[in-house]
């Protein structure tokens, strides 16, 4: 059987179209552990990241801490969290959080960064506080960088939220782990794909977000080779 055949023995079956096994309910689970993860994430390396980026200090610290997070195992993150505080939606959401801080925090801390020192200066000559520059004038220049971060962040935080099938959690990777599991290679197959389409078009609806949701003057540029 080749993986046409097993793609189509997948999608057809009676258990992907209703029910707790349905590819509509795995998919709001996947979805879920993504979104609650990039929230935690957000909130912890976001203002961080501007903070850091606007006062210009702790630069040695960003690349430590992303080359230390970027380095742990996410699964073996999972284990220790599990042996821990036991299965839960913390031993997912921990290493998830992990694996998500590093990009938003190179994203904002670089995105504040790189904003004209000229356009800061003269926000202060006409008055503003530290706080009005940052959220009036660096954010904004920032905001190409941030979604940039973001996108990496949420692609990664898919392809890896696979893991929760370890600790019997749900989401798409149930299909993969109890495929394997099971010798259900058309569940694999399957699984393996929906993970690939998700991150794609995750993919797609960021490059739509930076090419016509941001303002025309802090859009990404196309360069010409």
């Amino acid at each position: 059987m080749n993986w046409i055949d097993w793609l189509h023995t997948f999608f057809t079956a009676p258990a992907r179209q209703s029910g707790p096994d349905s590819i509509v309910h795995r998919l709001a689970e996947h979805l879920a552990f993504t979104g609650e993860s990039l929230l935690y994430a957000g909130l912890l390396a976001i203002p961080a990241g501007l903070l850091l980026g606007y006062t210009g200090r702790g630069a040695v610290l960003v690349t430590a801490l992303t080359g230390v997070t970027r380095a742990l195992p996410t699964l073996g993150l999972v284990t220790l969290v599990v042996l821990l505080a036991g299965v839960g939606e913390s031993a997912v959401l921990i290493p998830l959080v992990v694996l998500a801080v590093p990009p938003l925090l190179v994203g904002a801390v670089e995105g504040v960064r790189g904003t004209d020192p000229d356009l800061r200066d003269a926000a202060r000559g006409i008055g503003l506080t530290h706080p009005q520059v940052l959220f009036r004038v660096c954010l904004p220049a920032a905001l190409p960088a941030l979604l940039a971060g973001l996108r990496s962040a949420t692609i990664q935080v898919i392809a890896t939220a696979t893991v929760a099938a370890y600790v019997g959690l749900g989401g798409l990777g149930r299909y993969v782990i109890d495929g394997l599991a099971l010798r259900d290679y058309p569940a694999v197959a399957g699984g393996a794909v929906l993970v690939v389409l998700l991150a794609l078009l995750t993919q797609l609806l960021f490059a739509g977000l930076l090419r016509y949701a941001l303002p025309p003057g802090i859009r990404p540029r196309r360069t010409v080779n």
